[in-house]
């Protein structure tokens, strides 16, 4: 049970990535030597990439025919999360607290992850193959409307934004390689899958250095001096009743759809994930002309570490059930 509960390692590299940040900012600062912006640039591109050498077209094929899960989990994804959001925005408008409220409406606007969404259903013996396919899809969907749901509220701010420039880095860093990708993956696939692991491995050590740059950019300019420890607190709690909630509802749409038992876990599991992976590159192309990328990332961290806990938690627990009730009906 120890080992189920063990910290995410990538967690602790996120911790460690922001205390070099603050302690040695030389690296990322604005008169360094190391051209950051265009190493973590050429990365998101070759993410994207990555992503399209694997996202299987037999899978999407095959993943449609179960639409109402689909429509259920990503329905979660992008409509009822930013809907739990959006009631809260006429309290901090004009405010100081209208910033981190933005922040929490971009990690409720972001897709589902990929791997860890997978590995938990897997784990909880729920259905697999609508979880790849809601996992691969959720991304796709989101490069369309996580930044619709960001746009009308990054045009009340005072922070300064040239929307040419956010669509020109969304459509060559993000949906030019995903294209390219796609389109080669006849040619790469097989290669991609056997590199799986090592691919991964590329992907956080990419958001690990966008992290990095982005927090020395943030203390740079002192952009969370106003951040108290007791809103540190208060954000870690909202953080946590979001995805009670979130669960909850997902659990409660489920039995309304009459779900069978592994359909009802692909849809809480997938439904309530939050990617830290396309939540780092989508701020880089969104907020990266800015100041804001750090504290525009700080619920999605909280948020990323706590379904990651929670979720492994649940998953190995409904597995150990499944795997006692079959034992029960062989019996």
């Amino acid at each position: 049970m120890l080992k189920k509960l063990r910290i995410d390692t990538f967690v602790i590299a996120i911790g460690i990535s922001i205390l070099i940040a603050y302690f040695f900012p030389q690296l990322g600062a604005s008169g360094s030597p190391v051209p950051l912006d265009l190493i973590s640039s050429l990365g998101i591109s070759f993410i994207f990439f990555f992503y399209g050498l694997s996202l299987s077209s037999e899978t999407i094929r095959n993943g449609l025919k179960n639409w109402k899960l689909h429509v259920s989990v990503q329905a979660s994804t992008f409509v009822l999360f930013p809907l739990l959001i959006l009631p809260f925005f006429p309290l901090v408008k004009d405010t100081s607290y209208e910033l981190l409220w933005m922040a929490f409406l971009f990690m409720a606007a972001l897709p589902s992850t990929v791997s860890s969404s997978v590995v938990m259903v897997s784990m909880a013996k729920g259905n697999l193959p609508a979880a790849i396919f809601n996992a691969s899809i959720s991304g796709i969907i989101g490069i369309i409307l996580t930044p619709l749901w960001m746009l009308p509220f990054i045009t009340q701010t005072d922070v300064p934004f040239e929307f040419s420039a956010i669509y020109f880095q969304l459509i060559t860093e993000i949906v030019i390689p995903l294209a390219l990708g796609s389109a080669l993956r006849r040619f790469l696939g097989q290669w991609a899958l056997k590199h799986k692991r090592t691919l991964n491995k590329f992907d956080k050590s990419i958001i690990l250095l966008i992290i990095y740059k982005s927090f020395v950019q943030s203390f740079e300019d002192r952009i969370f001096s106003s951040i108290g420890f007791l809103e540190m607190l208060a954000m870690a709690g909202l953080v946590v009743i979001l995805f009670v909630l979130v669960y909850f509802l997902t659990g409660r749409i489920g039995k309304v759809l009459k779900f069978n038992h592994a359909d009802q876990i692909t849809n809480q599991f997938c439904g309530t994930k939050k990617s830290l992976v396309h939540g780092t590159v989508f701020s880089e192309a969104l907020f990266g002309q800015t100041n804001i990328v750090g504290i525009m990332l700080l619920p999605l961290m909280f948020y990323h570490a706590l379904q990651i806990l929670i979720i492994s938690v649940i998953a190995a627990k409904k597995g150990r059930d499944q795997i006692e009730t079959n034992e029960t009906i062989l019996n």
